[in-house]
Order: structure tokens, then sequence, then C-alpha cells
């Protein structure tokens, strides 16, 4: 709705109509009353000894208020009860009593001028039959209680079932609105944890192609520079690395296949749809389908394991590292994701020795402590001797490292040793 009152290019209700039907009806309904009181006036004026026309004027004036009984309920019903001795306007006083009842007056005011005007009909209709019928004093009465109570329960209950009954689909409909706007909610919610997942996901297979493919990368040219150092002094050891580095080719791309699989597996089926006025179902349907969607990207498949960090270690000794492992207490069967995470942190380690710290000393230690498993990788100062490899670095091997251990609510710390080496140390809760 504009200011000046038009939707879509019409004009709206007028007055205190909330709509144009309503108006409309209440004006034909004042016209009928009207007319009523109009003609109920020209007895009123003899029996007053007044002009007809004067009558004849005060009855439509009378029953032109009809059309104010939205506005003004109270006002249109005691017009009725004091224009009820005059013995006009039936058409006011009922609709009148059923306007009052069906509004949001207090019920304290409703009953108040219910009272007055059923004892008002029943005084002006005893008053006029007592002299008029010949009959019993007590059927008069019984007569004049039975029309005050039919002119004025019925239009007051009617009223009270009809407002109660407005009141109910206005509270319906509110509540049919505020479900919706928190089904609105929840679906945006429910995006913005599909997506939160879907960035998470990307993360986690950015992190895992950076851990698989630095690592064997580095180990490929490491050994390819050994290659080009003994190739012609010492044939033997030249095929030896040679095929070391077609395994870490191999290695490297199985992986790298593994990893492309899942990206290319199908998603799965959404879950069916839950009735809306459901909100608790759903708002879990919508926290299983982020959840979902999570799993359609990641497309959780074993990864490696504590047990095959022997073999990790044995490539980089492989490639001429000194690495020496130390492991404390009895292993156990820990969540794959602890277990990855674990053999990635040691993984990252190698491979930025073997980045940076060419020809240092490597010590992996792994430690199984109750409710927990911790691994540390230091290595000392280079020697000096060894070449440096040229391996590019991004910077994101120990934020990966981090992210990681910090996503399973561990301990991550690194930095510089007092013996000029580099220290890389993580603690993983396994409950």
């Amino acid at each position: 709705m504009t200011e000046t009152g038009e939707v879509e290019g019409r004009a709206g209700p007028p007055l205190w109509w909330a709509r144009r039907r309503d108006a409309v009806w209440d004006v034909a309904l004042g016209g009928v009353s009207a007319v009523e009181c109009a003609w109920e006036g020209v007895p009123f004026a003899a029996e007053a000894g007044l002009p007809t026309t004067v009558g004849v004027l005060f009855g439509f004036v009378v029953g032109a208020t009809l059309v104010l009984r939205r506005r003004w309920p109270i006002a249109v019903v005691l017009v009725g009860i004091a224009v009820s001795p005059a013995a006009m306007g039936f058409l006011l006083a009922v609709v009148g009593m059923y306007t009052l009842a069906s509004s949001e007056v207090p019920r304290r005011i409703t009953a108040t001028l219910a009272s007055m005007s059923l004892a008002a009909t029943f005084v002006v209709m005893y008053m006029r039959t007592r002299g008029d019928v010949e009959a019993d004093p007590t059927l008069v009465v019984v007569l004049s209680v039975f029309v005050a109570v039919a002119l004025t329960v019925p239009p007051v209950l009617f009223g009270l079932y009809i407002g109660a009954r407005r009141r109910l689909m206005e509270s319906l409909q509110e509540r049919a609105d505020s479900l919706e706007r928190e089904l609105s909610l929840l679906a945006d919610r429910a995006e913005e944890r599909a997506e939160w997942a879907r960035t998470e996901e990307r993360t986690r297979i950015a992190r895992e192609m950076h851990d698989v493919v630095a690592h064997r990368v580095s180990l490929m040219v490491v050994h390819a520079a050994a290659l080009e150092a003994v190739a012609v002094k010492d044939p033997a050891r030249a095929a030896k690395n040679a095929a070391l580095v077609g395994d870490m080719g191999r290695q490297a791309l199985t992986e790298l296949r593994e990893m492309l699989g899942v990206l290319r597996a199908p998603p799965k089926p959404a879950p069916a749809p839950v009735p809306a006025p459901d909100l608790v179902p759903v708002a879990a349907v919508a926290a299983v389908a982020a959840a979902e969607g999570a799993g359609a990207v990641c497309g959780v498949e074993d990864g490696p394991s504590l047990g095959e960090l022997e073999a990790l270690v044995g490539q980089s000794r492989a490639a001429g590292m000194a690495v020496e492992m130390l492991v404390h207490g009895e292993g156990a069967a820990y969540a794959a994701d602890v277990e990855q995470t674990a053999f990635r942190v040691v993984q990252e380690a190698l491979t930025n020795c073997h980045k940076h710290a060419p020809g240092a000393r490597v010590v992996v230690r792994l430690a199984h402590r109750a409710g927990e498993v911790a691994m540390q990788v230091e290595n000392g100062p280079c020697d000096g001797k060894s070449p440096e490899p040229g391996l590019p670095s991004g910077g994101n091997g120990l934020v990966g490292m981090r992210e990681r251990v910090l996503g399973l609510g561990g301990v991550f710390v690194s930095g510089p040793t007092d013996a000029g080496g580099f220290k890389v140390s993580a603690v993983l809760p396994t409950a």
C-alpha cells in the first residue's frame, strides 16, 4: 500500500474499514436500518405529538448510525438503548450487540451494555403489552422476558463466537507466518552450513594433495639429485636411485588418482522432504543435508595410518637422510582421522626437513599415552656439505599441520631449537 492508499492502481478502503467489502456491507446495513427507523418514526411522531417529518428524520438519523458500528460499537449500542422507548431500531439493536460482542471491547463493558439492553427491552415490552393485552400479568412478564432475551442473548453469543473465531484465525495466521519465517531461516542456515562444509572440504583436499605431492616430489627430487651425482661413478647406485624415483612417482600418481576418484564420486541422494510445520524434523533434515553434502564432497576414504610410519621413515632414509625413529608406549587402534592426521604431520615435517635441512640429523618421536598420542619431528642444523635440493616452498606446510591438529582438538607447536635446528610437535586426543 502506498502513502496515497492505493494498491496496484486502485484506491484502498475508505476511513476505518479494513476492506472495501466491509465498507459496502456496513453502508448497506446502515441504509436498511435508516429506512426501518424512519418508517417506525411515523407512529413515534404521532404518539409524541410531533410533526411526521420530524419523526421520520429522527428515525433516519438514528438508523444511519449503524454505519459506525465497526468504529464506535459502544456508541451504536447506547443509541439503540436510548431509542428503545420509541419502539424503533430493531436492526440497530441486534446488529449493534453482535458487533460489540465480536469486537475487542473488554468483556465487562459488553456484559454491562448487554444487561442494559436486556433491561430496556424488557421494560419497553412490558409497558406496551400490559395495557394492550387482556391477559394474566404473569403471561405479560413471561412474554416480555422472552422477547428481551430473544433480542439480546443470541446476538451477543453469536458475536462472542465470531470474535473468538476471528482471533483464532489471526493467531493461526501469525503462527503460519512465524513458521514460514523459521523455515526460511532454517533453509538459509542449512545452505550456510553446506557452503561451510564445502569450503572445509576443499581446504581438506588441498591439504591432502599438498602433503602427498610435496612429500613424494621432494623425495623424487632428492633421489634425482643423488642419481645425477653418482650416475658416472657408481652405475649400480644410480640404477637403485632411478628405481626409487620411479616408485615414488607411481606412489604419487596412485594417491592422486584416489583423491580424484573421491572428487568424481556421485553425491548421495538428498533426504526425503519433511512437512513444513514439523520444525524439529526440518531442523534435523537441514543439519543432515548439510552433513551429507559435506560427505558427498568429502567421500571419506581410509587414509594412511600410524602403522605406515616405519615405511615413511624408510623412504626418507633411502633418500639419504639420517632419520631415527623412537616409539614410546604401547600402540593402539585409534580413530581413522587421528591416525591420518598423525601420519600427515610426520610426513609434512619430514618433507620440510628435505627442503630446508639437507644433511641434518632427524629424530622422529611417537608416544602413546592415556587418551592421547603425541608426535615430534626434530632436526639438527645442516651439515653444510649436502647440496640444497632447490625445492620450492609455498609456506602452507606448517599452516596445514596446525589446521589438521586444531581441527581434532589437539595442540600444535613448531619453532627453531637452541641447537640451530627446527622442531614440530603435536598432541592429538584419542577419545
